[in-house]
């Protein structure tokens, strides 16, 4: 029986919903395969038990990727510069990745496995991005490593294949996390009738707002101006799991700012850095408009067409950068927050304005399909792994 390993070796969550779905579908529909699960931690596993259900976990073979004391404790003097954590855990446990017929992952790391087994035991390498933006690190040279690229629609297909990767090795799939989410609700965070943006900056020191303008942001909206509406500060998980961020790729290195106290205390302010809202977009649909930089939470965000502002702060920008920023047609883009903050009053308006270019990029961005796009997935893995 041929064996597909789903692999989610990360200390965070945010990217268990791009695969969880994947992995029940494999287990349910293709039962002639072996679908395992390797995991990183406990909560990693509850997680992704809690997206998937009892009936669809039972079908899985579950495997946690632990680590002795002496790597946790050697990995961590590492884990700020490099993910040393992820490395140790695949080659501590390359005896499992070599028993599988093929391994399906969100991020690159995996293929370091490569390196590390005999020729004639290394399976096959599947890639679904955990998200589908626009920054230049969507696309890596190691992506044409992979033997199967599975992706949102046909905006990912084209930037890959400009890049080089071969359209013989790339599925369109669509977008497994919707399937986990009720994209119609909206809940409300603090029942008074305000307009709610959203500010949901990026962690890289390069491209993100937050080192120069975010906290300057929380700020207005604690003052008495900014008291008309609502915030919810949504940063990207990773921003303050760390004080020091480095940008291996815009060789940037820079110290992560505090949240200004009077944010903290601010009744019209939700400040939220670490819990699974961040990535389960209850704040992406609960929003009424979104502020943010670079991250690809602006396309879960317009799943429903709103309100989009983007904050561009960038030193010493790169001009090849901007062609892969297609999400900033979809708002205005601005430099400072002394240009961000007369427009919000007026986000109903600008929402209007640029509603036929968010329908225009949503559209080239996610293929809805007619099967959902976990099953679109798992039957191009099974394709690929059976041969």
């Amino acid at each position: 029986m041929k064996r597909v390993l789903f692999l989610f070796n990360h200390d965070a969550a945010h990217q268990v919903a791009h695969l969880a779905s994947v992995a029940a579908a494999m287990g349910r529909t293709h039962p002639e395969v072996a679908t395992i699960v390797a995991y990183s931690t406990p909560a990693i596993r509850d997680q992704l038990r809690k997206l998937i259900g009892e009936d669809d976990a039972a079908r899985l073979d579950w495997k946690e990727l632990a680590l002795p004391g002496w790597a946790r404790i050697a990995a961590r003097l590492f884990d700020r510069v490099l993910p040393a954590t992820r490395l140790l855990r695949l080659r501590l446990n390359a005896p499992l990745f070599a028993s599988v017929d093929m391994v399906v992952s969100t991020e690159r790391t995996c293929l370091r496995l490569k390196a590390q087994l005999d020729p004639a035991q290394t399976p096959l390498f599947g890639f679904i991005p955990h998200g589908s933006g626009d920054r230049s690190v969507s696309y890596h040279p190691d992506i044409t490593r992979f033997d199967l690229v599975m992706v949102s629609g046909r905006k990912v297909v084209d930037q890959l294949v400009s890049h080089g990767v071969s359209p013989e090795r790339i599925e369109v799939t669509g977008y497994p996390k919707f399937e986990a989410v009720d994209l119609s609700a909206k809940p409300d965070f603090f029942g008074n009738g305000k307009p709610t943006f959203v500010y949901n900056p990026h962690f890289d020191p390069h491209l993100s707002s937050w080192y120069d303008a975010g906290p300057e942001l929380l700020r207005w909206f604690a003052s008495d101006e900014g008291q008309a509406f609502n915030c919810i500060f949504a940063p990207h998980v990773m921003l303050f799991r760390k004080r020091l961020h480095i940008s291996p790729e815009y060789k940037v290195a820079r110290q992560r700012p505090d949240i200004p106290p009077e944010a903290l205390s601010a009744p019209n302010i939700l400040v939220d850095v670490d819990s699974p809202r961040l990535f389960d977009m209850s704040y992406m649909l609960g929003a009424d408009a979104y502020i943010g930089d670079v991250s690809s939470q602006m396309y879960e965000f317009l799943t429903r067409r709103r309100p989009a502002y983007y904050l561009d702060c960038r030193e010493n920008p790169r001009e090849e950068d901007d062609s892969w920023h297609m999400f900033w047609k979809t708002g205005p883009k601005v430099g400072s927050i002394a240009e961000l903050t007369p427009l919000l009053p007026r986000y109903a308006e600008i929402g209007a304005q640029y509603r036929a270019a968010q329908d225009e990029l949503l559209d080239y961005t996610f293929d809805m399909g007619d099967q959902p796009a976990s099953v679109r997935a798992a039957d191009a893995i099974a394709r690929k792994a059976v041969g």
